[in-house]
């Protein structure tokens, strides 16, 4: 089946911000910095004492790269904060509050004032307008809804570009491949990994995924790779963009994909000023092009601003393409807090899937195991492949053989693979969960 034509971007009436100089804007960051800094000083108790310890001032904040002197913002001092410490707005002028799910340590919890949650509407409508959407269209809406951010979060940009919102949330896949096929929507949003998960239920019930209305799919809330863009875009027959975005800075639309160039999320750099810094040392400042840690400070937020967030994903800052004053993020290659250390080797999943889907034999499903033998010192990671459905049993030993030997060369660490068949392995209902620890607790 051929792929439909991509609309231009010219089709789309775009936000003034979006078409402004880089002078321009970054005149326009250094106006709202000064003030979001002045503004968490004065309100949140937390900042007040952070700037205090480390000797500066709002007032010490004369050009943007003078952001580089105040403290950083932790997922740590949210936790601690908990609930409702971090507001710099009374509880009557708080709208809505989100929050993380809590399943790894306190919950983080976000807050939004009526100005805030239309920013972000705003921003949600600009990422997917980006990403081929267009008003009219109905979209099917596969993110989780409640105290995630992702589900309402894409819900209220969806409805501020115009589209028609079908909110199915996430789960339920068997009723997702029906309103798929009964309503017809032209656009879908969810993970990746859920997204392939209903392409291969779809496969199940002999419905060709590439038939269906879906043109544009805008995905995120975890990394992925090109070969996985690869791997849906033929599968299903459209036009995989990313979006990015994370609870404590807003949620889903600080950033997002052109379609007409698929070369990384353009960050809405009018509503927050990015940062990169190095992981083991964050005190250093990385320039454009280098990798390291995303660090992000809102320059907009009313309920909840931020300075100074470290995201913990790892990516780097790229000049802007399809919206040359607003810098792009290069893939994120993965989270700090993801990152295996195998035998003094750094690992991400990420590489993994990168190499894996290079081996036609092998599918998009994995997971990693991290094991440490009795009576060995050195941990084991076992990689658990599923292979494709056509592979024969000679096909198998030769894929599991050519993965061992790509890891070590790209990687530079050996391990073991586990081949298994079709289905066997758990599929995603939003985020997926690729590491699975089972080395003896300490």
């Amino acid at each position: 089946m051929t792929q439909e034509t991509v609309a231009p971007a010219s089709d789309a009436v775009l936000d003034r911000e979006e078409t402004i100089s880089r002078d321009e804007l970054e005149a326009l960051q250094l106006s709202r910095l000064q003030h979001t800094v002045a503004y968490a000083y004065d309100r949140v108790p937390l900042y007040k004492r952070k700037f205090d310890e480390a000797g500066v001032h709002p007032s010490d904040l004369r050009e943007l790269s003078d952001l580089g002197k105040f403290p950083f913002t932790t997922k740590e001092d949210l936790r601690l904060e908990y609930p409702f410490g971090m507001f710099a707005v009374p509880q009557h002028e708080v709208a809505r509050i989100h929050a993380s799910s809590g399943t790894t340590g306190r919950a983080t919890v976000v807050g939004y004032t009526k100005k805030d949650l239309a920013d972000w509407a705003k921003l949600v409508a600009r990422s997917l307008r980006a990403s081929g959407v267009r008003p009219g269209m109905k979209v099917h809406n596969a993110y989780g809804y409640g105290l995630f951010t992702g589900g309402m979060g894409a819900h209220a940009g969806a409805e501020a570009l115009g589209c028609t919102v079908i909110p199915i949330s996430g789960g339920q896949t068997e009723r997702q491949i029906t309103l798929i096929q009964d309503f017809k929507p032209d656009a879908i949003l969810a993970t990746p990994t859920y997204l392939l998960t209903i392409a291969d239920a779809m496969m199940k019930q002999g419905i060709d995924p590439a038939s269906t209305s879906l043109k544009y799919a805008v995905l995120g809330a975890e990394p992925w790779t090109e070969e996985m863009r690869h791997e849906l875009e033929v599968t299903m027959n459209i036009k995989a963009c990313d979006i990015y975005g994370l609870s404590e800075v807003m949620g889903p639309g600080v950033a997002g994909e052109a379609v007409e160039t698929q070369d990384g999320s353009h960050i809405w750099e009018d509503h927050f000023r990015p940062e990169i810094v190095d992981a083991f040392d964050p005190t250093v400042v990385l320039g454009d092009g280098e990798h390291g840690e995303l660090v992000f400070t809102s320059l907009t937020k009313e309920a909840l601003p931020i300075i100074r967030y470290r995201t913990k994903d790892l990516t780097r800052l790229l000049p802007g393409t399809a919206r040359p004053a607003h810098r792009r993020m290069g893939r994120i290659t993965g989270r700090s807090d993801d990152m295996i250390i195998l035998r003094g080797v750094n690992l991400f999943p990420s590489q993994i899937e990168e190499i894996a889907l290079r081996i036609p034999e092998l599918s998009p499903h994995f997971q990693l195991e991290l094991t440490r033998p009795e009576g060995q010192r050195m941990d084991q990671l076992t990689v658990r492949i599923e292979r494709r459905e056509s592979v024969t049993i000679e096909g198998v030993a030769s894929a599991s053989k050519v993965l061992q030997q790509q890891i070590k060369i790209h990687v530079g660490s050996s391990c073991a693979v586990d081949v298994v068949e079709p289905g066997s392995l758990e599929r995603s209902n939003g985020k997926l969960r690729r590491i699975y620890d089972l080395r003896p607790k300490a």
